[in-house]
């Protein structure tokens, strides 16, 4: 049964930088788009990040030009660089794989992005001073 786990979450300063992970086991996520959400206390679910199986990016305005996704096909691994953070990006923060639910293949589409096949636990990310 596939799985995804996510990791690289943690306590970092405004400013500052972090590269979130999240690693497929039991599928491959060659086939997959790939969407990262993050939610905050009290708020809704946001989507954050896309990347589609041929590589195309889309971003949250709230984080365009300072987070990146990537992937690597060949270690089954997604990433999310996340650098000049700011407080209001605290949340937990989670990826999941899917194809028609998780679109990334024109601008805005990020935030169409509904639920994935597939999902983790999610790790928690905190911008604090």
């Amino acid at each position: 049964q596939g799985q995804l786990v996510e990791s690289g979450g943690g306590l970092v300063q405004p400013g500052g930088s972090l590269r979130l992970s999240c690693a497929a086991s039991g599928f491959t996520l060659d086939y997959y788009n790939i969407g990262w959400f993050r939610q905050a206390p009290g708020k809704a679910r946001e989507g954050v990040s896309c990347i589609s199986t041929n590589s195309n990016t889309d971003y949250a305005d709230s984080v365009k030009g300072r987070f990146t996704i990537s992937r690597d096909n060949a270690k089954n691994t997604v990433y999310l660089q996340m650098n000049s953070l700011k407080p209001e990006d605290t949340a937990v923060y989670y990826c999941e794989a899917g194809g028609l639910s998780l679109p990334c293949h024109w601008p805005g589409s990020v935030a169409t992005m509904t639920k994935g096949e597939y999902w983790g636990q999610g790790t928690q990310v905190t911008v604090s001073s």
